[in-house]
């Protein structure tokens, strides 16, 4: 078992490594003058079970391409088998045609991946997850929910509410809401732009209590902040969010600081920025990736590892 990593999240990808008690690889990674990426790997791997952990997160087209070249590298140097470690898949939300003349650019990137030389995909919690479906090689799908529950049964001990953000995020705030015994809320939004979201009313009971919002993914914090503000607005209490990818682009920041939201609680899957004067609790997901790679290299089964119920741990 070999493993490697992108220059995406270098710190999971050792924390991985220390929990699976192996070294990780060495691979030099740098840039031309021009800014074509160079790779190369430093160790022989002919025959042997390749990990390769790299994000596509901002600048997710960097990463996307620092990724395909490490994997053909490794299909030019003889490896058995590569897996794609993606612990934050890119370009996620562009899963069907929405519009005419639109591409389906999730397709796209999976053909990309295949076509390098990957052999099977470990990822986390997808934004659509029918994006699994895109591959034609094996792709497990793990999710974050257990991890951040751990942490926040501590933060919610009054009666609380599980509040997706918006319709597509139901089946995950109800698992949530499953798992830690609470309520179920739903916030109706509209997009107003890519970055602008307004949220129109509340379907659920959420006055006197404490709230979570939970959601895969935040960039613009357009949708949480909007949220809090008609939760507020109808009598909640304490409000927190869970997501599991906080991409946070510069204009989330000022958002985020000026809502409603107490605590921001997100994974370590992609580098997370400090936010001054806002409190954001990031819970490492280095166990839970490193045991799904170890059982992928061990040929054992991953499937009680991505049950979206899986929170009593």
């Amino acid at each position: 078992m070999k493993i490697f990593s992108g220059s995406a999240n270098r710190e999971l990808a050792q924390r991985i490594c220390n929990y699976i008690g192996v070294p990780l690889g060495q691979a030099t990674i740098s840039a031309f003058p021009d800014g074509e990426t160079y790779v190369k790997i430093e160790e022989n791997i002919r025959g042997r079970d390749v990990f390769i952990i790299q994000p596509t997160c901002p600048p997710t087209n960097d990463h996307l391409m620092e990724l395909l070249i490490m994997v053909d590298a490794a299909r030019r140097a003889s490896a058995d088998r590569i897996t794609a470690v993606i612990p934050f898949f890119g370009y996620a939300r562009q899963d069907r045609k929405d519009k005419p003349r639109v591409p389906i650019t999730a397709k796209l990137i999976a053909n990309l991946l295949v076509a390098a030389g990957v052999h099977r995909v470990l990822t986390m919690d997808l934004h659509a997850q029918q994006v699994q479906g895109f591959f034609d090689i094996p792709v497990d799908h793990l999710y974050s929910m257990p991890v951040l529950i751990k942490y926040l049964r501590q933060k919610l001990t009054r009666q609380t509410v599980i509040v997706s953000p918006d319709v597509g995020g139901l089946k995950m705030a109800s698992a949530y809401s499953q798992a830690l015994g609470a309520g179920l809320a739903i916030v109706a939004k509209q997009r107003k732009s890519a970055t602008e979201t307004q949220a129109l009313y509340v379907i659920g009971e959420v006055e006197g209590c404490d709230i979570l919002l939970a959601d895969d993914l935040t960039e613009t914090a357009g949708t949480l902040t909007s949220a809090a503000t008609i939760l507020k607005k109808h009598g909640a209490l304490d409000i927190y969010a869970a997501v599991a990818h906080a991409v946070l682009v510069d204009v989330a920041i000022p958002r985020l600081q000026k809502s409603e939201i107490k605590e921001l609680v997100t994974t370590n899957s992609i580098p997370v920025r400090a936010i001054e004067g806002f409190p954001v609790e990031v819970q490492c997901v280095s166990e839970l990736l490193g045991e799904g790679m170890k059982r992928i290299h061990n040929d054992e089964s991953v499937s009680s590892l991505f049950k979206i119920d899986n929170g009593k741990g």
